[in-house]
């Protein structure tokens, strides 16, 4: 029984690997894109669980009102909330649509959280939920074209993890768990035959 109670434990671990998870900080200045320098986060594979996750009312700004967005960027009209940080009058228009802007082959809102990954750029915003586009470390960045009248900052939950499909040889280990668990098993019973 205990050979198959550790077959059973091996098996079970290929299939819940644990994620790696914890917060991160970006700066609308020290980490824009232009003139920043990107916070590195965890290394990943392509094709691994990532999800990168923010409160919607955590603020930062591309300069003088109306330029407030959270990490999804200036996308259209933002009016000040009790909720939010940015400091301003309940109702004053903090942001507006500042419209798209195109560096490194990626064209994404003002404003908005950039993941990148082996030098290939991609929108993340508030709210990401996907697969890994590359292998390395993943940076994130503040995007825009200046970052001198940049202020703020926000706190990234970033957790990674192994793709939901497994890839061949991990079929192959979970087979041979598998089949280690059944040998296991039907040894036990020979042994139990032998002692009735």
């Amino acid at each position: 029984m205990k050979v198959s109670l550790i077959a059973i434990a091996a098996t079970m671990s290929l299939l819940s690997t644990p994620a790696l998870a914890a917060v991160y900080v970006v700066d609308a200045q020290a980490n824009s894109v232009t003139g920043g320098t990107g916070v590195s986060t965890h290394s990943v594979a392509t094709g691994d669980a990532l999800t990168v996750s923010s409160d919607t009312n955590d603020l930062w700004s591309a300069g003088v009102l109306p330029r407030f967005s959270d990490a999804s960027g200036l996308t259209g009209d933002r009016l000040a909330t009790a909720l939010d940080d940015s400091g301003q009058p309940v109702g004053t228009l903090i942001g507006q649509d500042f419209g798209l802007w195109t560096f490194n082959g990626l064209t994404a809102p003002f404003g908005a959280l950039v993941g990148e990954i082996g030098g290939v750029y991609q929108l993340l915003g508030a709210n990401f939920s996907g697969s890994a586009w590359g292998d390395g470390a993943l940076r994130l960045f503040y995007w825009d074209a200046n970052n001198e009248d940049n202020d703020g900052s926000i706190a990234f939950d970033v957790s990674t993890g192994l793709s939901p499909i497994p890839e061949p040889a991990t079929w192959v280990m979970l087979i041979a768990g598998f089949g280690l668990v059944g040998a296991a098993l039907r040894s036990n019973r020979g042994v139990v035959r032998t002692l009735s």
